[in-house]
């Protein structure tokens, strides 16, 4: 059992591990990965965890198993608890998802398999989504149960797709395909089954050192994140205060020499 659970003394529930400099964390309840509290504090934990390591640069959210990414919330769980516990639930995931978009590090939401409901909540809260083609559907399908999508679906989804396009797919409830999700770019890129986390791990290095400056990368992700809602003339500041921070790093100094030198630059994330 990794320290993830062992920290609150709770079955497995997030796998954890360090790739070559890819934090890969995996929602772990299979088959339908549904995530409850005790899940979400332990993702919370291995959020906290990957944005603490220096040697982490890119996070890749996954599932376990090949029928699920996530199918949300436990549906079990919400209808033992009272109103007071599932209110605390959503504001728990509230935050726990607001980790993923503060952390300066770019962050994959790997669809292996369906992606509906909270799943989807979870996976809008990653910078970009790559998806198993023909492993499943995707869609927020609450209004079907007689609720709303209570973890960021909402907002993430209008902000990703705009207003109109967000409250028809929510009220119509439908779940498509991701290869209809890419064309209306709530996927970015979609693989082909085969040896599909291999070609999840190969998309994710090129946004590491040496091919990028994952600093960059995640000051770029923090940049746009935020800036995203406020006034331009904030956004500019917050803009520039991150390119500071940059033009002091190590990986700015070799990119500016390699450019001069007419070589490929040698990023080390630093």
């Amino acid at each position: 059992m990794s320290s993830t659970a062992e920290s609150i003394g709770a079955k497995e529930l997030i796998r954890y591990r360090n790739d070559g400099g890819i934090a890969v964390i995996e929602l772990n309840d299979p088959p339908a990965n549904t995530y409850s509290y005790e899940m979400n504090r332990q993702l919370d934990d291995a959020i906290l965890r990957s944005r603490m390591d220096e040697y982490v640069h890119v996070i890749v959210l996954t599932g376990a198993g090949e029928k699920f990414f996530c199918a949300g919330a436990n549906i079990q769980m919400l209808t033992e608890v009272d109103p007071t516990f599932k209110y605390y639930f959503c504001l728990h995931a509230n935050e726990t998802l607001l980790r993923l978009e503060h952390t300066p590090k770019l962050v994959i939401a790997a669809l292996n398999g369906h992606c509906v409901g909270g799943g989807l909540e979870v996976a809008m809260a990653a910078d970009l989504r790559v998806a198993r083609k023909d492993a499943g559907k995707i869609g927020l399908p609450e209004v079907n149960l007689g609720v709303l999508p209570g973890t960021g679906g909402t907002q993430r989804l209008s902000r990703l797709l705009g207003k109109s396009k967000a409250i028809e797919l929510m009220a119509l409830g439908k779940t498509f395909s991701f290869d209809e999700a890419q064309q209306i770019g709530l996927v970015n890129e979609v693989f082909e089954s085969t040896d599909f986390m291999d070609r999840v791990m190969e998309y994710a290095r090129q946004f590491c050192p040496p091919n990028k400056a994952a600093k960059a990368v995640g000051r770029m992700k923090r940049a746009v994140q935020t800036g995203w809602e406020i006034p331009l003339e904030a956004g500019l500041a917050l803009e520039r205060e991150n390119q500071q921070l940059l033009f002091e790093s190590a990986d700015a100094k070799e990119g500016l020499a390699a450019y001069l030198e007419k070589r490929p630059a040698k990023f080390r994330g630093k």
